[in-house]
């Protein structure tokens, strides 16, 4: 079955369609979501684990002169992002369909 998706694992999983270290995915959240939501490390982190636990994201191999650790998005997590916006989708026309004007017996359908 289908899970949705925390705001901040949508953006983490967007962030990974590229290979990135967590650095940049916090600048990503940050600047997507017009700095409404800045990621702790901790929680970034935290998220990751549980992300490559799922196997939906995994790290890359270490470059021999960085210290920085790069991640990327696995086919299972691509697909729990498409997932995702078809189901971000459905709300919004749903929202759409019954805040814009449809008949009372739609709206309490």
């Amino acid at each position: 079955m289908y899970q949705a998706l925390t705001e901040a694992v949508y953006y983490i999983l967007l962030s990974l369609l590229q290979p990135m270290h967590g650095y940049g995915i916090m600048q990503n959240v940050e600047k997507w979501s017009g700095g409404r939501m800045r990621l702790a490390a901790g929680t970034l982190y935290g998220a990751m684990n549980t992300l490559m636990e799922k196997g939906w994201i995994r790290a890359l191999p270490e470059k021999r002169d960085s210290r920085k650790k790069e991640y990327v998005i696995t086919d299972l997590g691509r697909a729990a992002l498409e997932g995702e916006l078809v189901r971000l989708k459905e709300l919004v026309e749903n929202g759409n369909r019954i805040l814009g004007g449809g008949s009372d017996e739609e709206s309490c359908s």
